[in-house]
């Protein structure tokens, strides 16, 4: 919204410094100072709000250390991340941007399914909170959406990089290069494409259309069977695998933060035809707009992070973690870089897998040797992961700083991607 009325008064006034809106960086700093604001000073508000209202978590004794003194701490704090994310992001961002629509809808579609478990499980006394069918239902249907928006919506493209040459063939068809010089960044027309970023290959894009060419010519006009189906399978799998990872504090929110940071890199490179030529990837056009998003992203996580960082005042709840995982989700594949998740996100991945491994492992044991022996023999301590390492002595607070670490050397391992082919 500010960004309109600042662009009004720069080009009907002349406003002095109105200008400035018109830079990524301007605004994207702007927001992460908008949300750092709401996230710790309207933070403590809600917390209180929360307290009062005896909005507080139901703990289970699993017999885990300090867990009993986590009873009765407010949770459904999430709708301080999604404040903080969504007020910067309607303030400075283009909101006629089909990318900053979609994260818009994502976090709203992701937040209410999150709050809706929290008020069953808060007010309803139901511990189950919302059933699994339903928050599956729920992801499908935004996955559906944003792969349906991302595969037909026409301001969805991209510009390859070329050679110089007067044609260049993409895809079948043929774009005149309308650019000469050898010193200038030469691409396509832009157009659209199911190709993405894959790691360690030496061409570094795969198109989902090419799954498909056994169906002769026509092949690219059924991109979709493959496309859609694998956004709703990414979307669903790193939203689960942000909420697995909220569980102990400061955790999910940190680690949600590193990976912001990263994307907002790849969302600004992607954006900029300088970088993009340099790094030798495909040029995204509009997507640095997401730049200014992902700014109040990592801003709301940091901001939250200074109440909910051991010992927690606030607990995020399944408003937050469903949210955060499922926004990344939708930011790597409207920036073409989903395939780049599994390191990126490789906290999410582990979590998600541990719980799998040591289910799967139950009921094999179970299925051989009886139950009794599978309780005895489990494959983790305790799953999710850092779960098994608090039951192995850890503190809370160390697992949760090593697996930042973690988290910054797959972001840092991330980057090395893009020239490591």
């Amino acid at each position: 919204m500010l960004y309109y009325l600042f662009d009004f008064l720069d080009k009907r006034f002349d406003f002095p410094g109105a200008g400035v809106f018109q830079y990524i960086s301007f605004r994207a700093s702007m927001a992460i100072i908008t949300s750092l604001v709401i996230s710790m000073v309207f933070g403590k508000r809600i917390i209180n709000y929360l307290r009062k209202k005896q909005v507080g978590e139901t703990v289970r004794d699993l017999g885990l250390e300090g867990q009993i003194q986590k009873q009765g701490t407010p949770t459904m704090g999430g709708l301080i991340i999604l404040g903080a994310i969504l007020v910067p992001t309607l303030l400075f961002a283009k909101l006629d941007n089909i990318y900053i629509l979609l994260m818009i809808c994502s976090t709203i579609w992701l937040g209410l399914i999150g709050f809706l478990d929290d008020y069953i499980k808060v007010f309803k006394k139901d511990k189950q909170g919302l059933k699994g069918t339903f928050k599956v239902i729920g992801q499908v249907g935004l996955g559906i959406i944003v792969g349906s928006v991302l595969y037909f919506n026409n301001n969805v493209v991209i510009k390859e990089k070329v050679r110089n040459s007067k044609e260049v063939i993409i895809d079948g068809h043929v774009f005149e290069n309308s650019v000469d010089s050898k010193n200038l960044p030469q691409y396509s027309a832009q157009h659209k494409s199911t190709i993405t970023t894959i790691p360690f290959i030496k061409d570094n894009e795969f198109d989902y259309a090419s799954v498909l060419k056994f169906l002769g010519d026509n092949y690219r006009d059924w991109a979709w069977l493959i496309f859609i189906p694998m956004v709703i399978l990414i979307i669903t799998a790193v939203s689960n695998g942000a909420n697995m990872t909220d569980g102990l504090d400061g955790l999910a929110t940190g680690t949600s933060a590193i990976i912001g940071a990263t994307l907002g890199v790849f969302a600004y490179v992607s954006g900029n035809t300088v970088f993009a030529n340099y790094l030798n990837i495909m040029y995204i056009p509009n997507s640095g707009e997401l730049v200014i998003y992902i700014g109040a992203f990592v801003g709301a996580c940091v901001g939250f992070m200074w109440y909910n960082s051991y010992p927690a005042q606030v607990f995020m709840g399944d408003t937050g973690s469903l949210a955060l995982g499922g926004i990344i989700a939708v930011f790597a594949l409207a920036i073409r870089k989903e395939l780049l998740i599994p390191i990126l996100c490789g906290i999410f991945l582990v979590e998600n897998l541990s719980v799998m491994m040591q289910v799967g492992y139950f009921k094999y044991q179970k299925s051989r040797k009886g139950i009794e022996f599978a309780r005895a023999n489990r494959l983790f301590k305790m799953a999710p992961l850092h779960h098994h390492y608090q039951k192995s002595g850890f503190h809370e607070a160390k697992i949760v700083t090593r697996f930042w670490i973690v988290g910054v050397m797959l972001a840092i391992l991330t980057f090395v991607t893009l020239k490591l082919r």
